[in-house]
């Protein structure tokens, strides 16, 4: 289950890890931990705790009459993506970026270890190769990258690059 990184101390967090895989224009960070919980979330949580479930062990709830186990937070994947504007001048190529980077995730999220995952653009493409800021070249340019990033940051388990 992919789901999206919310606060902005957790992507801080992210962050300052080492890269685990790059690529010429794209980067991935990785912390192997759930998300922060603010404090009032967590004093809320606490006071709303059923008997039936632990929220924040990850345990899951004793009545399992549905059959189904839910995810604890250690077996599930938080997303980021971070398009610097200074490397993607035009929102055109800025949104671009961030729906081939969603769509990689899509693909092959579920093969990398869960945790707080960061996908940021580290370099800006060419404007000389790419003149047009949503063109198919650029689209199929940053496809290809992407694919080949998640696959080399889900062989790198446990070594950060």
């Amino acid at each position: 289950m992919v789901e999206p990184i919310e606060r902005s101390a957790d992507f801080e967090r992210v962050l300052r890890t080492a890269t685990r895989a790059r690529s010429v224009h794209f980067a991935a960070h990785h912390l192997g931990e759930p998300p922060s919980i603010p404090a009032r979330a967590l004093k809320s949580a606490l006071a709303a705790k059923l008997s039936t479930t632990d929220l924040l062990s990850g345990q899951p709830p004793v009545d399992d009459s549905a059959g189904l186990v839910p995810e604890t937070p250690l077996q599930r994947r938080w997303f980021g993506i971070v398009v610097p504007k200074r490397h993607a001048r035009r929102s055109v190529t800025r949104s671009l970026l961030k729906r081939q980077i969603r769509a990689a995730v899509a693909r092959r999220g579920d093969a990398l270890p869960p945790g707080l995952w960061v996908i940021r653009l580290r370099a800006p493409f060419d404007m000389a190769q790419f003149p047009s800021a949503a063109s198919h070249a650029l689209r199929d340019a940053a496809h290809a990258e992407l694919e080949h990033l998640l696959t080399h940051a889900a062989q790198a388990r446990g070594r950060p690059r």
